[in-house]
């Protein structure tokens, strides 16, 4: 029905406008997906966010950056996985995009560029998002798991 999600409560819990209760509950839906990781933001430590993509054909196609669901741990555990992979050129074909900034903060610029670091697409990672935007990026993305069992180049953007 493409609902973001539902309300759910318990059969005896009447509607009190304006309270709130353990007895109803938000719950959302969040398509999930496997992405390969193309690049990242570094910081002091490791990096602030991971830039991912799937493939279509050969080529690599940027998604979005993920910063959600990355605990301190994982960052490293990632960054010992990603750090000995850099290569000097963006990975992804359709970077830098000319959406630029939007309300989702899904472009990346030319600016953007200069202060990412690439690396070879060879580790997948499974995110969730809340959907696809219009162009073609995720939203509200938050980092899942790795996945070892998938070969990057078998990465391709899912149907919803």
């Amino acid at each position: 029905m493409g609902l973001e999600g539902v309300v759910a409560r318990r059969r005896d819990s009447p509607y009190r406008p304006g309270q709130r209760s353990d007895a109803w509950v938000k719950v959302k839906f969040s398509p999930r997906q496997e992405f390969v990781i193309g690049g990242y933001k570094p910081d002091m430590t490791n990096f602030e966010s991971i830039l991912v993509g799937y493939y279509e054909g050969k080529q690599l196609y940027f998604a979005g950056k993920v910063r959600a669901g990355l605990t301190p741990h994982l960052r490293a555990d990632i960054f010992r996985q990603i750090a000995s992979k850099t290569v000097p050129t963006c990975p992804f074909v359709n970077l830098p995009n000319s959406v630029g900034r939007s309300r989702w903060g899904e472009g990346v610029t030319a600016e953007d560029i200069q202060t990412l670091c690439w690396v070879k697409p060879a580790v997948v990672v499974e995110v969730a998002f809340t959907e696809w935007t219009r162009g073609g990026h995720l939203r509200h993305a938050a980092f899942v798991g790795l996945r070892d069992v998938k070969p990057a180049r078998a990465v391709r953007r899912e149907a919803v």
